[in-house]
């Protein structure tokens, strides 16, 4: 019975002492990235319900418009430069992109840190953001009102097609590896069609779940395309050096870029980008 009350205390112990050094990991990662948001981010946009104002990243392409727009959501880490980088290399294409902070101003760098962007971030909350962004684009006489795509990785895959359940006016929502849904009725309620992009080894969203959805997508009746790469697992797609250097980014970044001129329309005459 001792031998037991000491083995109890030692778990406890060692419980007390690994959640004390994840929460100082998650205050030296913010401490050590403050200020990253502000040095990324050029416009604001006003909130709405009494909520704050949502701060992005936003890329125009040449030309007075009206444009098709999409709305490109970070991963779990926070807005960063990868994210910036894809966003600025689309708009070189001819549409303009808004990469918003849905962390309100933290971006990190460490698993614990960005985990607890997660937790600490309701999904009421991001909506909201993300409708604000939508709703200015919308009124945005550089936009076309009937061409926005939401899209988004890892978490900010989840983020989009979450909140395009509840926007009727997208034109599509693209999905790299983020959390999936694979119930027909509440699928059924987007409107536009769906791009999926998985790694075959992602652990995180496995061949299952994307199985999973691609059923309840057809039972919905939902347009859609779902792509998976073999030899690769999550978060495959980095920024766009990974993207050049071709492989599945590249490629996976090509497959998202013709589906989206399908889906909204071509790149402006003449444009690069990657």
């Amino acid at each position: 019975m001792r031998l037991l009350r000491r083995l109890l205390l030692a778990a406890a112990a060692l419980a007390a002492a690994i959640v004390v050094v994840l929460a100082l990991a998650v205050v030296v990662d913010r401490a050590r990235t403050d200020g990253r948001v502000d040095a990324l981010t050029n416009v604001v946009f006003d909130g709405s319900d009494g909520g704050p104002p949502v701060r992005a990243h936003r890329a125009d392409p040449p030309g007075d418009g009206p444009h098709p727009a999409v709305v490109m959501i970070h991963e779990f880490w926070g807005l960063r430069a990868d994210v910036t980088g894809k966003a600025d290399a689309l708009a070189e294409r001819g549409y303009v992109v808004v990469a918003p902070d849905t962390f309100r101003g933290v971006s990190v760098d460490l698993v614990p840190s960005a985990i607890w962007n997660v937790v600490a971030t309701p999904s009421r909350a991001i909506d909201r953001d993300l409708r604000v962004v939508v709703d200015a684009l919308a009124a945005d006489p550089a936009v076309d009102p009937e061409r926005i795509v939401v899209m988004g990785f890892c978490y900010g895959g989840g983020a989009a097609l979450h909140y395009a359940l509840g926007d009727d006016r997208l034109a599509g929502t693209g999905v790299f590896y983020g959390t999936l849904i694979d119930d027909p009725a509440r699928l059924a309620r987007l409107s536009g069609p769906v791009l999926g992009i998985f790694g075959e080894e992602d652990a995180q969203i496995p061949p299952r779940a994307v199985d999973a959805f691609d059923a309840a997508l057809g039972e919905a009746g939902v347009p859609h395309e779902l792509h998976t790469w073999s030899g690769v697992g999550h978060a495959f797609v980095g920024g766009v050096d990974a993207i050049a250097a071709g492989g599945p980014a590249g490629e996976a970044w090509t497959t998202f870029t013709d589906w989206l001129e399908d889906v909204v329309g071509p790149p402006a005459p003449g444009a690069g980008g990657a």
